[in-house]
């Protein structure tokens, strides 16, 4: 099968790993088929960057995979700073975006060719 020129950007905003799981997944294995696949992280999902950075977590494996292939597109900097995240962002290199009022724009993306998907 010839690699699809599809684009899929995949919004995480629940903060339950069980749920985020899939995002990572899901990420990966669009990435893994050739097809474009990013990442925004939202809402309570963003807690969970501190806790899947942490080597003896169950999901830092994967966590760890999306961020060495590049597949975060973005963070939320109103939610991270909000839900008192911002500096493990910052620490993690995660982008902060805030092109829609502090929080990534699902419009922008639409604009480039992606379909959106929620989590």
């Amino acid at each position: 099968m010839t690699p699809s020129r599809s684009k899929t950007v995949l919004f995480a905003f629940q903060g339950d790993p069980m749920c985020f799981v899939h995002v990572l997944l899901n990420a990966i294995d669009l990435h893994e088929r050739g097809r474009e696949g990013k990442i925004v992280i939202e809402g309570e999902a963003i807690q969970l960057v501190a806790d899947m950075a942490l080597d003896s977590h169950y999901l830092h494996a994967l966590y760890a995979k999306t961020k060495e292939l590049g597949l975060i597109d973005a963070v939320c900097q109103a939610c991270a700073t909000k839900l008192g995240a911002l500096e493990d962002i910052k620490f993690e290199n995660l982008p902060l975006v805030s092109d829609m009022n502090g929080h990534p724009s699902m419009g922008r993306y639409i604009d480039e060719g992606y379909e959106v998907i929620t989590f």
